[in-house]
């Protein structure tokens, strides 16, 4: 590429950072580190009704905890800052007023309620009102307003808007990265509001400056801002610069059915949409962090949706994904999030992990039951449970037994225990309490060696054995847990299901 790529995530602080956001930055992210680029983040928080405390440091901390943080953004080398739109609010006032000069812009006078009206009118007649050119020379603005009465308005303090000025009968065919190229009727567009007599430019007016002023190269985003698309190169145009290339990332959708992924799929399907967790006063939004997710699983997982590198590859790092990353390689249509491709991205993430990191990870759980272990034991026990967990807060749940006798005994599972095995319970009992090397290998040959002798078939001994340690036909190599749970343990959960069962 000719120019130093440089690419922005956007956002604006209204609320905590949905999914579909954090996928946009990462593929901006990527964009930027496969081309030897920057990624920064611009905050858009032109539209102060909606600005949300809170929101714009929930931004910064869930691409941090992702490691995906920009390189440029609000406070952090502001090469072209201030990066906060609302530090930025005297410059566009000048933009404004050279689209005015030049022709491609007009004050417009019209009231809330005038245009309200001429839309219900519009409704009644079964047509849709669109402010551009069809009506634009009959209403209230300064193309039907001299210059002088305009400027006398304006110096009374009414209130006006500035609106873009689209040309008339224009077929604009346009290049997006990912969709190719595209058509748009200038006809059918509307003259789009860029500034407020409250000295407040719109989006629109606000995006297209900064990102010229910002220098940047390629414009990654949602596809829901593809409507915006020839209005932003038409501005570009107005403005005698140079347009970024442009590319529509597509939708997130809904795990089942249509439409776009929404907290309300999260809430209903029991899975995070939010990086983190998000505290409001009508309750938590729970997040990937608090879940417990590796934030390298939920990249790989979001880098999925949407792209891959033509292989069948799934597990990616970071820098591999960096280099793999190709906007050519983008799907156009919208990917199905789904919560169980999900929870597998981690559970690899987690079996990945050293046992060593996932016993320190699992030892709060322990502590807060009050439960005292030594190290090397739990590391063993993790090792030993992890390949079927996709979550260290499934640990405990797989593997309470270790640390707890169990109190009662799957039903199902106490099926197999026989009128004879209280009797070979006990003939184990007394081969245990002679074994001294109390390791996995050697308890395992002792007992088979004993089964063999005596003719004792394996289903026998091994089931009502795991039943009487574990509770439930289930858990890792059954010798394993024999050797982790002590010899004492051992013959003590035995004697207990003898009793019981």
């Amino acid at each position: 590429m000719s120019k130093q790529v440089r690419v922005r995530f956007a956002p604006s602080p209204t609320g905590p950072l949905h999914i579909g956001g954090v996928r946009t930055a990462l593929f901006n992210y990527l964009f930027a580190k496969k081309h030897g680029g920057v990624f920064y983040l611009r905050i858009e928080d032109t539209d102060q009704n909606r600005f949300v405390p809170g929101a714009e440091q929930y931004i910064f901390e869930a691409l941090e905890w992702l490691g995906i943080a920009p390189s440029e953004t609000v406070g952090k080398n502001e090469k072209f800052g201030p990066y906060k739109q609302s530090e930025r609010k005297d410059l566009y006032k000048d933009y404004a007023n050279q689209l005015i000069n030049s022709g491609w812009a007009y004050y417009a006078f019209d009231t809330a309620e005038s245009l309200d009206n001429l839309r219900k009118s519009s409704e009644a007649e079964g047509k849709t009102f669109i402010y551009n050119h069809s009506v634009r020379d009959v209403l209230d603005n300064s193309l039907t307003n001299s210059a002088e009465k305009t400027a006398e308005r304006i110096a009374t303090g009414e209130d006006y808007v500035i609106r873009f000025k689209t040309p008339v009968g224009e077929t604009l065919h346009l290049n997006d990265i990912i969709r190719g190229d595209i058509k748009f009727e200038t006809n059918l567009l509307d003259d789009k509001v860029l500034f407020k007599s409250d000295g407040m430019p719109t989006y629109h007016l606000a995006n297209i400056v900064d990102d010229h002023l910002m220098e940047t190269s390629h414009v990654i985003r949602g596809e829901e801002w593809l409507p915006s698309m020839p209005l932003h190169v038409l501005l570009y145009r107005a403005f005698n610069w140079e347009a970024p290339e442009f590319a529509h990332l597509p939708l997130i959708l809904k795990p089942v059915g249509n439409g776009k992924l929404s907290k309300r799929d999260g809430d209903k399907l029991g899975f995070p949409v939010f990086p983190l967790e998000w505290k409001t006063e009508e309750g938590v939004s729970s997040g990937y962090r608090e879940n417990g997710f590796f934030p390298e699983a939920v990249i790989n997982f979001l880098a999925l949706l949407g792209w891959n590198d033509g292989t069948d590859k799934e597990l990616f790092s970071l820098d591999e994904l960096a280099e793999s990353f190709d906007l050519d390689r983008v799907h156009k249509s919208g990917a199905k999030f789904d919560p169980e491709k999900n929870k597998w991205f981690n559970h690899q993430y987690l079996i990945a992990q050293s046992d060593e990191s996932l016993a320190k990870a699992f030892a709060p759980v322990l502590t807060e039951k009050r439960i005292s272990i030594e190290n090397e034991k739990l590391v063993k026990i993790v090792a030993s449970i992890k390949e079927r967990a996709n979550f260290v807060s499934d640990f405990w749940e797989l593997s309470d037994y270790f640390f707890v006798a169990p109190t009662s005994y799957d039903e199902k599972a106490a099926k197999n225990w026989k009128e004879e095995t209280p009797g070979l319970m006990n003939q184990l009992i007394s081969v245990l309490e002679n074994i001294s090397d109390f390791t996995s290998a050697n308890i395992e040959t002792v007992v088979k060696d004993w089964m063999t002798t005596n003719e004792i078939g394996m289903g026998k001994v091994m089931q009502p054995l795991r039943l009487s340690l574990v509770g439930a036909l289930k858990g890792p190599h059954l010798f394993d847990i024999l050797e982790l749970i002590g010899k004492e343990e051992t013959i003590k959960r035995i004697h207990k299901a003898i009793q019981t069962l």
